[in-house]
């Protein structure tokens, strides 16, 4: 199950009762926001312990519509990837193995 941004504000509330939840809302879209405008101007996201968010380019290229067999153009665009940290992938693999 993935988890959205609700039920992530809910956590951090819950472990920082100190804080004002439209406090806490307003952080996290200030981070989000951040990593957007970073990814968006081609620099890469490293967040230590966790792991790097990058940009690649696509090249512009024709495909084929599978419904009708018809060729279209794609245009170049951009996908994000994520790379996990080493310590988050201990974690991860840590858990699996007990």
């Amino acid at each position: 199950m993935a988890i959205v941004k609700s039920k992530l504000l809910k956590q951090i509330s819950a472990n920082y009762p100190n804080f004002l939840k439209k406090d806490l809302n307003k952080f996290t879209d200030i981070i989000l926001k951040e990593i957007k405008l970073t990814l968006k101007r081609g620099e890469r996201v490293e967040l230590r312990g966790f792991g790097i968010f990058y940009t690649n380019t696509q090249k512009a290229r024709i495909s084929r519509n599978p419904k009708t067999g018809e060729k279209v153009n794609t245009p170049e665009k951009k996908t994000i990837h994520f790379k996990m940290s080493k310590d988050l992938f201990k974690k991860l693999n840590d858990n699996e193995e007990e």
